[in-house]
């Protein structure tokens, strides 16, 4: 059998698989099937591409999907870690495009953190930029407090 497509080993187009695209949704399935083969060989190989090469003193490592990830991060790096949920309502989320598809939004990899993980933040983004915006920076103070 073929391997499933990973942007960099099939030469897919990396800025269509950014966006809602029915480019990105073509290839979503096996995304997931390659994702969760690599993981299942290896649980940190994409925590360490994520933090391959940086020396910055705070990392944004956006898109976790599952709680061995959130794990790695915390056993690697300690209490420096700080969990950030980003969340919106199932009517903001229809209004930006999103459509639920049995056995991908129900899949681990799209809803492997809505239990188990007490989150340090929770961001809600709903379209009011004012509200997001104090978030953020309530955030991004702290950040600075940490450092």
């Amino acid at each position: 059998p073929t391997e499933p497509p990973s942007p960099q080993e099939h030469g897919l187009d990396f800025q269509q698989l950014l966006d809602a695209s029915t480019y990105k949704e073509m290839f979503r399935q096996d995304m997931i099937r390659w994702g969760e083969e690599k993981r299942h060989t290896d649980p940190g190989f994409f925590c360490r591409a994520a933090v391959e090469g940086a020396l910055q003193p705070v990392w944004v490592v956006s898109d976790t999907r599952r709680l061995s990830d959130v794990e790695w991060f915390r056993d690697a790096y300690g209490d420096v870690v700080q969990t950030v949920r980003v969340v919106a309502t199932e009517e903001t989320r229809k209004r930006r495009n999103w459509v639920f598809v049995t056995g991908v939004d129900d899949a681990e990899s799209e809803c492997g953190l809505d239990q188990g993980v007490a989150f340090d933040w929770v961001i809600t983004n709903d379209g009011d930029k004012v509200a997001l915006g104090e978030q953020l920076e309530a955030l991004v103070q702290s950040l600075h407090r940490s450092l």
